[in-house]
């Protein structure tokens, strides 16, 4: 299992151009900030990409971050989301052993945690998994013992959450008849 760590998730909006990540990665390497996650794509418009950073808080303040960043040109907008304010979710896919005779248990553990069977051979079989990080983390560790052949993680990504408060209703005056 991954250790816990102490981390701030920073989206950075950026201009959608050839080079720009680079320039964004280049940046931590030189400044020695540690990356525990990299998740990037475009925006609904087409002009701007969306990079949503994981950064371990033991590397760097995220106002150094945050100075450094808005240092780089092509950088629009930078937002940090606490992991308590907002929706994080990640990908995991992954192919284990399992032999026919231990298939059944790979299947029910991928069912009990609402994954996905995306691929089944004679030894092995394809799995996915959506959710939230720890949940990620919890599916990995329960995945191990089986034998993971491959695995991959698409990093993590996040939107702030939504305002739940419902509107107050505002009392009308008028003639009652």
């Amino acid at each position: 299992m991954r250790e816990p760590f102490a981390h701030h998730t920073l989206v950075v909006t950026v201009e959608n151009k050839a080079g720009v990540l680079a320039r964004v990665a280049g940046l931590f390497a030189r400044r020695g900030f540690n990356i525990f996650s990299l998740a990037v794509a475009p925006t609904d418009d087409d002009r701007f990409s969306r990079i949503t950073i994981v950064v371990d808080v033991e590397s760097a303040t995220v106002e150094q971050i945050t100075k450094q960043l808005f240092k780089l040109i092509h950088v629009v907008k930078i937002s940090e989301l606490s992991p308590a304010q907002s929706v994080e979710r990640e990908l995991l896919m992954a192919t284990v052993k399992a032999p026919a005779d231990g298939r059944g248990q790979v299947l029910e553990l991928v069912q009990i945690f609402e994954g996905k069977i995306l691929a089944v051979g004679h030894e092995e079989v394809t799995v996915s998994l959506e959710g939230h990080p720890s949940k990620i983390d919890d599916f990995e560790e329960m995945l191990r013992p089986y034998g993971i052949i491959e695995l991959q993680r698409t990093g993590r990504v996040a939107l702030p959450k939504l305002e739940r408060q419902a509107p107050r209703l505002r009392a009308v005056k008028g003639k009652v008849s």
